[in-house]
Formats: structure tokens, sequence, C-alpha cells
């Protein structure tokens, strides 16, 4: 079987990549700007705001599987308009298509949200990822949508740097106490998008860990993971400051647990030391 990861150079990216060719499939994966460290891979380079590109990428690979895990935070070209073109040319393609959007279409009003719960964006990255998922949906009635949260692991990840900066003094900022989300281990979440592409299944799967954390809770797990001790993290508050006040978000993944065979481990659990 031949698959291809958008955005294979990214952190979950890199995961998806390793998984794919350690299960022996023909294994193909894009970059933005440079080839990603994985091995066994043909890398592309891929602008997806450059339609004929994508369309020519998918076109020369013929892969059976497109998992879109591109970024592109709030850049509406990337985030939106990319998902779209790289659906257009699954569609196309006949490809079976995994998009991977974020708990970010959410605005934490309700505090849980599950795959039944219809998005309310309140940031810019959070209205283009919506708008990505509707796009998807529709133009790829099969296809999956999966949604996810912080994405941690083996100390890579943006949040697990910014732990160890913060307890050196070397970055200024806080962690916040009243940001909640759902962490989730990258292999986990990598493995699940696996099992789940590798199926016939359609809509929308909520792919986080069962643990709602603040940043600073999970701030002091990452710390005591990664031999910092009781490093004295500083605190805040989200609601203090004049950023998007999303806070209490809880990513319910109880429906989409219950179909797959991957455990998605809490942060309590994959955080604990010597794990």
């Amino acid at each position: 079987m031949t698959v291809l990861v958008v955005g294979g150079s990214g952190f979950l990216g890199t995961e998806l990549v390793r998984q794919a060719v350690a299960a022996g499939h023909e294994t193909a994966a894009t970059f933005a700007s440079r080839p990603g460290r994985a091995t066994g891979a043909v890398w592309r380079p891929l602008d997806v705001r450059d339609p004929a590109r994508v369309a020519g990428v998918i076109a020369d690979v013929s892969p059976s599987v497109v998992v879109n895990a591109a970024g592109g935070q709030s850049d509406w070209a990337v985030t939106a308009d990319g998902a779209i073109r790289v659906a257009l040319a699954a569609a196309e393609r006949g490809c079976r298509l995994v998009h991977v959007s974020s708990d970010a279409v959410f605005s934490g009003a309700h505090v849980r949200y599950d795959e039944s719960s219809l998005p309310d964006p309140l940031t810019p990255y959070g209205a283009a990822k919506a708008a990505a998922e509707t796009a998807v949906r529709l133009l790829v009635p099969g296809a999956v949508v999966a949604r996810t949260s912080l994405i941690l692991g083996h100390g890579r990840s943006g949040h697990e740097r910014t732990v160890r900066a913060l307890a050196a003094g070397t970055r200024d900022g806080f962690l916040f106490t009243d940001d909640i989300r759902c962490p989730v281990h990258v292999e986990d979440l990598a493995a699940a998008l696996w099992e789940v592409a590798l199926s016939d299944a359609a809509g929308v799967f909520h792919l986080a860990g069962p643990d709602a954390l603040s940043r600073y809770d999970l701030g002091v797990l990452i710390a005591r993971h990664q031999g910092l001790g009781d490093a004295r993290l500083p605190a805040g508050r989200r609601a203090d400051t004049d950023l998007p006040r999303v806070l209490d978000l809880r990513l319910d993944s109880r429906a989409t647990q219950e179909r797959l065979r991957t455990r998605l481990r809490g942060a309590r659990e994959f955080l604990r030391p010597g794990v």
C-alpha cells in the first residue's frame, strides 16, 4: 500500500512517517522548507498554496491513503485553503483521506466537546481549521476528520521545549493555570490515525488523552518527567491577559476510544517518571 503524509516533516508528521515505514507501507511525505529526518520515505517538496503542485504530487505518488497533518497556524491560505486543495486532489484521484484537525475549532464555552459538537471557533487558527473541516467533509464524504489536542512526546514538542526553557530561566513568560486541555502522546496519536486511516470509517473522530490538565499542571509533570525535579515554573492566568479566552476546553474522546484498538494514554500516565 502506498501512503502519503502531507506535512511529514512536522512533529506529528515525523511520527506518522516513522510508523508507516515500520509497517512496511510504501511511504511518501511532503515538506514545506526541508525534508524530515525520518528515513525510508520518499520526500516531496510541497507548497499547499499552489493548487497545481498539490494536484501534481498526489497524481505522481498515486497513494491509496492521504493523511494531511500539515500545519500553518492562523495562515488561512495554508490551514484552510491548503487543506481544501489537498481534499480536492484526493477526491479527484479517489484516495482515502484523513484530515488532522484541532480542538481549536471550539471556543471552550461548553467546556466538554464530543464528536457531535459543532465548531464555534474563537481564534483565527480555529476558524481556519473549522473551515477546512467543513470543506473536507463536503468534498470527500468518506473522509475522516480527526481532532486532537496538545501533542507531546520524547521532549520534542513545543510545549515540552517551553517548559525546559522556563525552568532554566532562558525564556520569559509563564504557564497558564486556567488554560485546560487534554494532551496526547504523539506515538499514540499517530497509531490511532493509521488505525482509522486503514479502516473504512468516516466522519469526525476525537483523538485526545483522557486527562484534562492546565498548561501549568502539565508543565509540572513534564519537568518531573525530564528530571528537572520540582522546578519553579512561572504561573499566570490567561484570563488576566488580552489573549483570546479559550480556557477550559476538554476534547471528549470516549466515543472514539471505544471504536479503537489503540489506547490513548493520559498525560499522567505517559509523563510518569521513568516511563
